[in-house]
């Protein structure tokens, strides 16, 4: 069963309550009733059953869940729905929503539930029932009782459902603090129940029982919360975070193995990839590298099997081509998001090849290896088995029909699938129908391994998550069938087997290896992690998207235990849900989506995608990637929330203190503040420690906004302008706020690595560690400290901007491709964004003020070399209007200038431009000397060398032209740096390049003859 709730919802608490009462396992899934995902949710909480039912009445779910508790339970129930909840909404909310009128309601109300409890121990008599649950659940939240005079019979009840088990229980999954009752205003599309009518005849001659006012959140601290702020915000030296060269476990301390899914190298990594596995883990061990855990992040590209070999046949290059072409691609992606491996390989290594096949020996002398023989599809056409990737079909599963599945799932359901079991299967190469023909292969042996493997999912699982959870124990429940390890495919580790050493293994046998054979390429004692010694611990996260669960939770862990040598084995699974794309589904093989490719060239810093896609991480369900969204977190949580507090804080501290933080002097308001910030640090941490990232960011945003609000209700500009007494307390607060900045900064660094960089330079400080154990704010900039030039963290995303990415971005890659801004507009557009970025380099030397204009000016330089490559060349006649002499002049000229901008300034931003222009001259003088060749060409060159070239290939001409490009701009830095002996053979090969350009279009080779006018 699934509850759907909104964050801080009592109701929710309420259904939590009654399922861990029923001993009904529940999945809570917090949601947001203004996501279009959710359009069918009308009220939260909502509880679907596992039929797929949905309850949405409160009342309704306690008589599921709890049976017949009596009528007295049911008049009950309704008094809280009817009466209570609706008293409560009105006393508690705030602006024009309060309702002074609400408190004396809810005084009776009150006094009848104190009068009721006066003659039992509980509402429906001597039992607890679900009408306690369900008030207890409704007065617990924001503190309600707080205050509250002559109701020691409704105390004493309160604090015996609280002392129970059951109750203490839940309160661990959802702290009373995070509570608050203006969460029902967004639980309900009709409206919160402030809209609900107050009965007011229920408060005759009821008395003042609660407190005047409706308690806040600073209501709900405690004493012993203020103590414990008070105590700990002291300064001591912080040590400073360093890490080994080279990181291996140590006996006695935590050791940390992270591992991110292997991404295939088959096509671009799409938003979804990219959050499901590489920039979750690397958020993780970025906390697990602040928190001083020896951490190892490792990764690499996946690069056997058959969607590599279906990629080298679509893009017609081998194999090894493929990989290495992707490998790049990848790893530059990974680096532009910031992603901070130890260590990013690849499986098609010798290192990979040595340990699966021995792997494969230990697995096969332990005896858990059979041999069967398989029906296989064979292509008659291709002459070749097929195998599961080089199938196509209809999907076999019920309810699906599915046309395009492939032969090992199906994209639309999600189901694995068998090649044999498709309908009407065709041969993905040649389109034919295969036939059915008999083939031995190798299976390993899951039957044998079950008992083991169960024994172990029993005693880890509770370290993955729910959905881990959940899809393993459905594999163990239909029994584990033996699964075959090899298949009739070129590309692939070799079996090392007699009458087998044709096949390869399949890429899930091999792949899980290359967490290992990727960890012997970062040290030779790989074995300290992966066959750690006795008295060493390690515990290993591994990060993936939910599809990849079975791999490595029965078919990897059934491998290792067979092999039985003490090898380490996952402890904590962190698999996510899917990321879907606006209203659709991210499709790698079909190019639907943002790509982290598209990503970059967008101009939105890497560091606001890595929050973003942090924020919408599909964790519990499935979450939906969305542009106005994207626009709406980064405008209001990190412009307006963060990076505002910040900003204000360091600026007043310029402005009015000398850039020097002043002496912090506590008193009551900075206490209860501190316990707060030390709330949300606590729940930052507890949520870090297991992965739960989205929590994480909800606890730090908490945070600046207890400091923005802060600062807001101190009004330290006012205190400036009175009484030393009241400039000291300015001085507090500012000091104060400076210190919350600098906390900020240390809780942003997994998610924001480069903003965090930047605001600890503004900040004249250094990241710190954080204290799992202890998570309290302490002084981390003393009185004196001086701090740096403060600059904003963030810039607004304009609808408008918005708007175009929408429409940029709305179809495939390849459509995106073919619909190219006309070369002449995106020229004016880039000349014009240059003079923009040149104008706020001259007024400030702030980069974070002129570098998303940088990187908008980039992005149009992409657009417009994409612009001229779709350009037919018939287009283009334009360059003959200007003479080549004439042109040959300019290239001179401009050549120079570009020449003095690159011996003045190494700020590539400035001369690029002028690079450019030089480029588009260049092409120009070419076209031009091209021009009277095409049109005469026996006039233009001697005619035996004419005939052969008058229908050269456009894309050679294209390839040769941008490689003459390259090689030009090659030579030139070549040359700045004086020494012929380098330069000159450089420059050979660019006359090279030239000569066959005119060998190709027939015109004389443009270097040769600027060689040859310079010797006359």
């Amino acid at each position: 069963m699934i509850i759907y709730t909104n964050e801080g919802n009592p109701l929710g608490l309420q259904l939590l309550m009654l399922a861990k009462f029923a001993k009904r396992a529940v999945q809570v899934q917090l949601v947001n009733l203004n996501d279009a995902k959710y359009k069918d949710l009308l009220v939260l909480p909502t509880l679907e059953l596992d039929t797929g039912l949905r309850l949405f009445s409160t009342a309704a779910i306690a008589k599921y869940l709890l049976g017949d508790e009596g009528q007295q339970r049911d008049e009950w129930l309704e008094w809280s729905t009817t009466l209570l909840a609706p008293a409560l909404a009105h006393h508690m909310a705030v602006g024009h929503r309060a309702d002074p009128n609400a408190l004396p309601v809810l005084n009776g109300l009150v006094k009848k539930l104190d009068d009721c409890l006066r003659n039992a121990p509980f509402l429906a008599g001597d039992k607890l029932s679900a009408a306690d649950i369900a008030i207890w659940c409704l007065l617990a939240p924001d503190g309600t009782l707080k205050g509250a005079q002559h109701v020691d019979n409704l105390r004493s009840w309160y604090d015996k459902i609280k002392a129970l088990p059951e109750v203490q229980q839940v309160l661990g999954e959802q702290p009373l603090k995070e509570l608050s009752f203006n969460a029902l205003q967004q639980a309900n599309r009709y409206g919160g129940l402030h809209h609900v009518p107050l009965r007011r005849s229920s408060s005759v001659d009821a008395g003042k029982l609660l407190a005047e006012t409706a308690p806040t959140v600073a209501d709900t601290v405690t004493d012993e919360e203020i103590n414990a702020a008070r105590a700990a915000f002291t300064y001591t030296k912080p040590k400073e975070l360093a890490e080994a060269r080279t990181v291996l476990p140590k006996a006695g301390e935590r050791n940390v193995l992270i591992t991110s899914a292997l991404p295939y190298v088959n096509n671009v990594p799409h938003l979804g990839n990219i959050i499901g596995c590489v920039l979750s883990a690397d958020i993780f061990a970025r906390y697990s590298r602040s928190a001083g855990y020896n951490t190892l992040l490792i990764c690499g590209t996946d690069e056997y099997g058959t969607a590599t070999e279906n990629k080298a046949l679509a893009e017609n290059m081998t194999p090894r081509e493929i990989c290495d072409k992707y490998f790049e691609l990848h790893n530059s992606i990974y680096r532009w998001f910031g992603i901070g491996f130890d260590y990013f390989g690849r499986t098609t290594t010798q290192e990979q090849t040595d340990i699966v096949q021995e792997a494969f020996h230990d697995v096969y002398k332990a005896g858990y290896i059979l041999t069967e023989s398989v029906e296989q599809l064979l292509c008659q056409k291709c002459d070749r088995f097929l195998a599961d990737r080089f199938v196509e079909g209809t999907c076999p599963h019920p309810g699906c029909g599915y046309e395009d599945a492939r032969g090992d799932q199906c994209d639309k359901c999600g189901k694995l699938v068998n090649a044999t079991e498709l309908v009407r299967p065709r041969c993905k190469v040649c389109n034919s129908a295969p036939v059915l023909r008999s083939s031995d292969q190798l299976f390993l042996d899951l039957p044998k391994a079950e008992p083991q493997l169960r024994e172990w999912v029993d005693r880890v699982e509770q370290g993955w998550t729910h959905n881990a959870r959940v899809i393993t124990r459905a594999w163990l429940r239909e029994g584990l069938k033996p699964r075959c390890i090899t298949r009739d495919l070129k590309w692939g580790i070799p079996v090392p087997h007699k009458n087998f050493e044709k096949k390869v293994f399949y890429v899930w046998f091999d792949a899980p290896f290359g967490y290992v054979s990727m960890t012997k390429r970062y040290t030779k004692e790989y074995l300290q992690w992966w066959q750690p010694a006795a008295g060493t611990n390690v515990e290993l996260f591994q990060f993936m998207a939910k599809d990849n669960v079975p791999f490595h939770s029965v078919v990897w862990p059934s491998v290792l235990l067979a092999i039985n040598k003490g090898n380490t084995l996952v402890s904590h699974i962190m698999a996510t849900e899917y990321l879907n794309y606006e209203d659709g589904k991210f499709s790698k093989s079909r190019g639907i989506g943002v790509f982290g490719n598209d990503a970059q060239e967008t101009g939105i810093p890497a560091d606001v995608w890595r929050f973003y896609l942090a924020s919408a991480r599909p964790e519990g369900q499935d979450s939906s990637f969305s542009w106005n969204d994207l626009a709406a977190r980064n405008n209001s949580e990190l412009l307006n929330n963060l990076g505002n507090f910040v900003n204000r804080a360091l600026v007043f501290c310029e402005k009015n203190f000398n850039s020097t933080v002043p002496q912090i002097v506590l008193n009551q308001d900075e206490l209860v503040l501190l316990a707060l910030i030390n709330r949300e640090l606590r729940g930052y941490i507890n949520s870090l420690e297991k992965a739960k990232l989205r929590d994480g960011i909800r606890h730090l945003l908490a945070i600046s906004r207890h400091g923005n609000g802060y600062m807001q209700t101190q009004q330290p500009w006012v205190l400036l302008k009175g009484n030393d007494e009241q400039k000291s307390r300015a001085a507090t607060i500012i000091g104060l706020c400076a210190n919350i900045a600098c906390l900020l900064a240390n809780l942003l660094f997994p998610y924001m690595p480069s903003t965090a960089r930047n605001l600890f330079a503004q900040l004249n400080a250094k990241q710190t560690p954080l204290d799992a154990s202890k998570p309290l704010a302490t002084i981390l900039l003393p009185a004196g400290h001086k701090i740096g030039k403060p600059s904003p963290l963030f810039t607004k995303l304009e609808q408008a901007f918005i708007d175009e990415l929408k429409g940029k971005y709305g179809g495939t890659q390849e459509t995106r491709a073919e619909e190219p801004q006309q070369a002449a507009e995106l020229e004016a557009a880039v000349q014009a964004q240059s003079d923009k970025v040149r104008q706020l380099k001259a007024s400030t030397k702030d980069k974070t003020v002129w570098q998303p204009e940088v990187n908008k000016l980039l992005e149009l330089k992409k657009q417009l070399e994409a612009a001229q490559k779709t350009t037919p060349a018939a287009a283009a006649p334009a360059a003959a209007t200007q003479s080549v002499q004439d042109l040959e002049n300019a290239v001179q000229a401009q050549g120079e200038k570009v020449r003095q901008l690159k011996s003045s300034t190494k700020d590539k931003a400035v001369w690029q431009p002028e690079v450019n222009v030089l480029l588009a001259l260049k092409k120009q003088l070419d076209a031009a000397k091209a021009a009277p060749a095409a049109a005469a060409p026996a006039a233009a060159v001697p005619t035996a060398a004419a005939p052969a070239n008058v229908g050269a290939d456009a894309g050679k001409i294209k390839a040769l032209e941008d490689k003459i490009a390259q090689q030009g701009e090659k030579v030139r830095s070549l040359k700045a740096s004086g020494d012929a002996t380098i330069w000159k053979p450089e420059l050979d090969v660019l006359l090279n390049l030239k000569k066959e350009l005119a060998a190709l279009t027939g015109a004389p080779a443009a270097g040769t003859q600027s060689k040859n006018k310079k010797k006359k």
